[in-house]
């Protein structure tokens, strides 16, 4: 089974590059402090990257 992570939106979008909008919108991240699990490959990793002045990350437990 692949890891999780849990990505948590902190800071808001106003003021950052449309394509930084665009990654946040597509991690499934809406509203600053709202949350989604997805899976930690590369692909998710490297959107984390692009905007990780923005999001939190936490691994998710697994149970």
């Amino acid at each position: 089974m692949a890891k999780k992570i849990r990505i948590r939106l902190t800071r808001s979008v106003i003021g950052s590059l449309p394509k930084q909008r665009a990654t946040v919108r597509s991690l499934g991240l809406r509203k600053v402090g709202s949350v989604s699990e997805q899976e930690a490959n590369p692909v998710i990793l490297g959107m984390v990257k692009v905007v990780s002045h923005l999001v939190t990350v936490e691994e998710v437990p697994s149970a």
